[in-house]
């Protein structure tokens, strides 16, 4: 037996432990361990460094392994003891498949739940389980495992940050979306990336920077998975920032809503449609319905109906009553054009005192407010006290807003 044999074996002995508790603990293969303390196999500074951690050796067994020359030539033996130890660092792990598994599951609930949760409540939740996925990356794992929580973190700090923006907490989505294009960047996920722009460049649609939006949602299609679902958002995107831009870009908005629906007409219906990051028709008619709206098109008016009789049916998924309360607005702005104000109160009336509408829509509804006051319609009082009531200032008290926002 080796020196340093005996003084693992003498450290075991007065630990109460056994070699087959010391290999598993330290996920060294238990032959090996007992070749190492008899003598018959060499030790590895790797293994040292484990054991010394395990059994409280201060150093002491790292120590007793000694470098060899540069010069020398590696025996068989070190070749097959540093192919052992590459295999088991490639292979230990205190995450576990089972863990990574779950953490993805939550993701996909968390973004299951997003159309139907406040965005407060779903930001406290998705907060918490990016505090474990943070935790998480302190443990022993695999390169393959790494990459999957990095992934989920990358995930989660994108939802993050569309909850911040629907409560309109600029500072803070910008650090959540930096975050995950960080986490997109580091593990090469291309859709991560994809939706990172788009949710930006819906940021700055929402506070009235249409030409930067344009230019965003752009970027975000080149940088998706051709047809992916970050693809077909970031194309129904452009064409929405494309129809504020008015006469100019009226065309490119309409080329952008063709492009959406050869985009979308193949694909079958999700499993979960109400999933944020899944792409399903319901959402491509409810985009159309918006662009076709600021674009003043009659056909807005059916295109938005039919919308709101889908989100709020169960043909294809539950029902979504905070998309529903969105496709109003549109509806109201459709009747608008159609010189239908007095439904387009009632209507917009609806959408404004469902408390469903998120901070981040409140400026839509503005929109809807003043054209019914410039209108001169008899309920444009009515409809601007439940405005005031419902999507006061003081929803966004204690947080900056953008320069230039429109609500």
């Amino acid at each position: 037996m080796s020196e340093f044999g005996s003084e693992v074996a003498r450290l075991l002995s007065e630990r109460g432990m056994s070699l087959r508790q010391a290999a598993r603990l330290t996920h060294y293969d238990a032959s090996y361990l007992s070749k190492v303390i008899s003598g018959t196999k060499p030790g590895s500074r790797q293994l040292a460094g484990a054991l010394d951690r395990l059994l409280g050796a201060d150093g002491a067994l790292t120590d007793m392994i000694t470098d060899k020359p540069a010069a020398a030539v590696m025996p068989v033996d070190d070749d097959e003891t540093e192919a052992w130890e590459l295999a088991r660092m490639a292979t230990a792990s205190d995450v576990g498949a089972a863990t990574l598994s779950r953490i993805e599951q939550a993701v996909d609930a968390l973004a299951v739940a997003y159309p139907g949760t406040p965005p407060a409540e779903l930001l406290g939740r998705v907060r918490r389980h990016l505090g474990y996925v943070a935790r998480l990356l302190d443990a022993r794992m695999t390169l393959a495992e790494h990459r999957r929580l990095l992934v989920a973190g990358g995930w989660l700090s994108l939802l993050a940050a569309t909850c911040a923006i629907d409560l309109r907490w600029w500072d803070a989505a910008s650090a959540r979306l930096r975050t995950a294009a960080h986490l997109a960047r580091e593990t090469g996920h291309a859709e991560i990336a994809a939706w990172c722009l788009e949710t930006r460049a819906w940021q700055l649609l929402t506070v009235g920077d249409y030409p930067a939006a344009a230019g965003l949602a752009r970027d975000a299609q080149a940088a998706a998975p051709r047809a992916s679902s970050a693809h077909i958002q970031a194309t129904a995107q452009e064409g929405r920032a494309l129809a504020r831009l008015g006469d100019p870009a009226r065309a490119d908005a309409y080329a952008a809503l063709a492009r959406v629906e050869a985009l979308v007409s193949p694909l079958p219906m999700p499993e979960q449609p109400e999933h944020h990051y899944r792409y399903d028709p319901a959402k491509s008619e409810a985009y159309t319905a918006t662009t076709l709206s600021w674009l003043g098109d009659p056909a807005g008016e059916n295109v938005a109906r039919s919308v709101l009789d889908r989100l709020e049916s169960s043909v294809d998924g539950p029902p979504r009553p905070r998309r529903a309360a969105s496709a109003r607005i549109d509806l109201s702005l459709a009747l608008l054009a159609a010189d239908k104000p007095d439904e387009a109160v009632g209507v917009a009336l609806q959408a404004v005192t469902s408390g469903r509408l998120v901070p981040s829509n409140y400026w839509r509804a503005r929109e809807v407010v003043q054209a019914v006051e410039a209108a001169g319609t008899g309920e444009a009082a009515e409809l601007a006290e439940a405005y005031r009531e419902f999507c006061g200032p003081g929803v966004t008290a204690g947080r900056r807003e953008l320069p230039g926002s429109p609500g």
